[in-house]
């Protein structure tokens, strides 16, 4: 199942992709009752498969209803205001370094654990939002990721049983200051600018994704390829990366995981062709499976 975040005057609403168009949960209740309908991304999230399995029996009731009645519930995507497809995430924790190409053209050790850093819910914004350029940074750049969802509450998990705590995926764009980001050792600064966790268009249950670890993503920059990789070059896949995060800290249902970004940014490049975002730049990231995000950077 796709899910969708709707910003609307009453705040993020749940949202469900169908042939049909994007369904508005909230609005369809209005029409369709349901009690046992989940009514928000984070009671889908919490609930796992048996929420699932009454969001989606619930969807085939409200597309059974009459055509007068869906359309005041089911529109285009195209006349949605898409949020962050995560909306509330309690914790966004981020994997550094670790795509073993990304590292080799950045000129860094291959890593024996897991680099981790954090990010904000001030960094989150949705697919088609403009992404404000900060006035303190000159170099900023992009990275494609693929976004692990955490469906349960996750401590001391095995590698072997690791993904059986996921409860999808979504795609991300690190967007990275540069400059803000080396003007330390500690890389927060630079990744945690406003807008920079740009996150859908949908939230994919697991169940569509089958293995994270063999999904093709590539980024580009106003229609030219930048990035062009598959996630099987990660140096710790998905498994790895959620039994060892949660050795040091319990996750939670809707946490977000950023798991590394593939060869091809600005910064892998020789110092005389790095030619960093500018406003106007459209960044266009796509993941097999998950859909494509859309971006557009804006002079703050």
């Amino acid at each position: 199942m796709k899910l969708v975040t709707i910003q609307s005057q009453q705040g993020a609403q749940l949202g469900v992709l169908t042939g049909e168009g994007i369904l508005n949960v909230p609005e369809a209740l209005a029409v369709v009752a349901d009690a046992n309908a989940p009514r928000t991304t984070h009671q889908v999230i919490e609930g796992g498969a048996s929420a699932l399995q009454a969001l989606q029996s619930y969807v085939e009731r409200a597309l059974a209803a009459a055509p007068a009645d869906k359309a005041k519930f089911i529109k285009p995507e195209s006349d949605i205001a898409f949020g962050p497809s995560v909306p509330k995430p309690s914790k966004i924790i981020c994997v550094g370094l670790n795509y073993r190409r990304h590292a080799e053209e950045t000129n860094a050790p291959i890593p024996a654990s897991p680099i981790l850093f954090n990010k904000f819910d001030n960094t989150l914004t949705g697919h088609l939002c403009d992404i404000p350029l900060p006035r303190t940074s000159s170099k900023v750049d992009y990275e494609v990721e693929l976004c692990i969802v955490i469906g349960k509450q996750a401590k001391y998990v095995e590698k072997a049983d690791a993904l059986d705590y996921v409860f999808g995926y979504t795609v991300v764009n690190d967007i990275s200051a540069r400059d803000l980001q080396m003007r330390t050792s500690q890389w927060l600064l630079g990744k945690s600018c406003d807008g920079f966790s740009p996150l859908g268009p949908y939230l994919v249950s697991a169940d569509e994704v089958g293995d994270p670890n063999n999904l093709n993503l590539k980024l580009s920059v106003n229609g030219e390829v930048r990035q062009n990789s598959n996630t099987s070059d990660m140096i710790f896949h998905c498994d790895e990366i959620v039994s060892y995060i949660s050795q040091h800290m319990t996750l939670y249902p809707g946490d977000i995981i950023l798991t590394g970004t593939p060869e091809g940014v600005v910064l892998g490049y020789p110092e005389d062709k790095q030619v960093y975002l500018k406003a106007g730049d459209v960044m266009t990231v796509e993941i097999e499976k998950l859909g494509v995000l859309t971006n557009r950077m804006v002079s703050e």
